[in-house]
């Protein structure tokens, strides 16, 4: 009986520290208009145990402050090599200089670079389309690499989708400084943001890619 309590009580804790968290990254998210910040990717083959690590910038404006309620995100890849990622709601475009070559296609369907759309995406999800959208669980507290202090979260989706779960790291203040999503193959993508600046201003045409539409060759993912 004892042991029964204790369960009870644990899990009673632990609801509680979930809604207060949700509370908190819903506070962050009507607050949030628009980000700039380092990023790091690391996607991992699990089947191979190789992993291959991306460092870049990014500006992200969010729904509310971009046009016709679209989430705009713009990656720069730095190391180790020089890509432009453009992602406008659902839509990415991919441009690759060394390659003289332009990937369009769908975030949802993403399975390059373009992917960290997806993750990012995670920051723009109110507290009811969280809890609408996914099954989510409260795994702990747990420093990353940063060094930032964080609350650990379990995402699952509720219905059918590309990826069969998401793992989201969140600072005292609500905000998501690091994604997982885990792959159907048990493949991973994690995004990790550092040198956050909120709501610095943001022009709408930094997100159009620069390049010669009639030099490049355009691949419809």
């Amino acid at each position: 009986m004892a042991a029964i309590i204790a369960a009870s009580s644990s899990d009673a804790f632990g609801q509680g520290v979930l809604n207060e968290i949700l509370k908190r990254m819903d506070m962050n998210n009507k607050s949030l208009q628009s980000l700039k910040a380092d990023v790091t990717m690391v996607k991992t083959n699990t089947q191979l145990g190789v992993s291959d690590t991306t460092t870049g910038n990014t500006q992200y404006l969010t729904k509310q402050k971009a046009t016709n309620n679209q989430m705009f995100v713009r990656i720069d890849w730095v190391k180790p090599v020089q890509e432009q990622i453009s992602v406008m709601g659902d839509k990415y475009e991919l441009y690759r200089p060394r390659l003289n070559q332009v990937i369009v296609g769908n975030t949802a369907k993403a399975k390059n670079s373009a992917s960290v759309g997806g993750a990012l995406g995670f920051m723009s999800m109110s507290k009811d389309q969280l809890k609408a959208n996914y099954s989510v669980v409260y795994l702990g507290e747990e420093q990353i690499e940063s060094g930032d202090k964080t609350w650990h979260l379990q995402l699952t989706p509720k219905a059918a989708s590309s990826y069969k779960m998401a793992e989201l790291w969140v600072d005292g203040n609500g905000m998501p400084l690091k994604a997982k999503i885990v792959e159907q193959n048990d493949d991973t993508n994690t995004v990790m943001l550092s040198n956050i600046r909120k709501n610095e201003s943001i022009k709408a045409d930094v997100f159009r890619l620069s390049y010669d539409k009639k030099k490049v060759k355009i691949i419809q993912a």
